[in-house]
């Protein structure tokens, strides 16, 4: 009888336990060179980012934490504004993140959270288009201290202006393929959203005004899925607005 009870015992607090942390996600990870150092983690809600609380890592570059959501949304783990993750748990996902700490948007690499590598596959993508117009900004430049230091001709510049140029038109639309390819194969996913606006070289892959259909096809995909979450909510609005806008 005694032994009884104490399994009933056990059995109960392993219950409890998983229910209390059947809302939360767990977040832990070691990153280079982020010894004592700190993360930031933020909601992004519909109406903006939300600090939620500063992580700190230990003197190995270690760090662990959980939060519980109020319901399904998108974070942002970031160490400056310009250099982050996007994070896409699911309740109760344990996920690992590593990379460097000076480097995160980069080189991060997370595992445990399907719908995050989603997010991670999605920038790894985009960073070979990123470091490509560093490239072509890069060469164009040094073309033009040709020219001034009378090393290269303005017809020679104008010919690897042309060539950069169709360089940029065709990585472009690579990007915009990858992207539309993305949000039709992940249709009901918050990471639709985050594919929906990126940018290339600080231009829209997927204009509304142009594009508008894939607005459309993101709001049907998070109306099937997720039709009460905030995000498909506040979404379903500003494709209204979008709509009004095209229509006039």
């Amino acid at each position: 009888m005694k032994h009884s009870h104490i399994t009933l015992l056990i059995a109960l607090g392993a219950l409890l336990l998983c229910s209390c942390h059947k809302d939360t996600f767990s977040l832990n990870g070691t990153l280079t060179g982020g010894e004592n150092k700190t993360l930031y983690l933020e909601e992004l809600t519909p109406d903006g980012p939300l600090f939620i609380d500063s992580i700190h890592l230990d003197q190995s570059g270690s760090f662990k934490y959980r939060y519980k959501m109020p319901y399904r949304s998108l974070y942002n783990l970031h160490t400056t504004a310009d250099n982050y993750a996007v994070l896409l748990p699911d309740y109760g996902e344990k996920i690992v993140l590593t990379g460097d700490y000076a480097n995160l948007s980069t080189t991060y690499y997370v595992e445990g959270s399907p719908e995050s590598v989603l997010l991670w596959q999605l920038q790894d993508y985009t960073n070979d288009g990123s470091r490509l117009i560093i490239e072509l900004v890069d060469t164009t430049r040094h073309y033009q201290q040709l020219l001034a230091d009378g090393l290269a001709t303005e017809e020679q510049v104008r010919a690897k202006k042309a060539e950069t140029d169709s360089i940029y038109r065709v990585a472009f639309e690579t990007q915009q393929d990858y992207v539309c390819r993305f949000i039709l194969d992940n249709a009901g996913s918050l990471a639709t959203l985050i594919a929906l606006y990126k940018p290339f070289n600080n231009r829209p892959l997927i204009a509304p005004e142009v594009n508008l259909d894939y607005y459309e096809a993101v709001l049907e995909g998070l109306q099937q899925s997720l039709p009460d979450n905030p995000h498909t909510v506040h979404f379903k609005n500003t494709v209204e607005r979008l709509r009004a806008k095209v229509e006039q």
